[in-house]
């Protein structure tokens, strides 16, 4: 346990901190989840707006350092090639 009360207020901003991180992961999770449900239909004009919206989350994530910049890169590519499919 923290004794120190930089420690403890280093604590408390570390909780804050991964609560917001979580939020951000769990949002840009979703909304690739709906870019991956839109090319499962078919869709590719709803998948090509739902893209463009997960392509914009992931890498403001990744600029905050929530996903590395490889990962959010290689999901997007991965994303768009599946849309080109259709």
């Amino acid at each position: 346990m923290a004794n120190h009360k930089s420690a403890k207020t280093r604590i408390r901003r570390n909780d804050k901190r991964s609560m917001i991180n979580g939020m951000r992961r769990s949002r840009v999770r979703t909304f690739v989840k709906k870019v991956v449900a839109l090319i499962a239909e078919g869709n590719k004009e709803a998948a090509m707006a739902a893209f463009d919206v997960a392509q914009s989350e992931m890498m403001r994530a990744a600029q905050k350092g929530v996903f590395h910049k490889n990962m959010a890169s290689r999901t997007i590519s991965r994303l768009a090639q599946k849309i080109k499919a259709l």
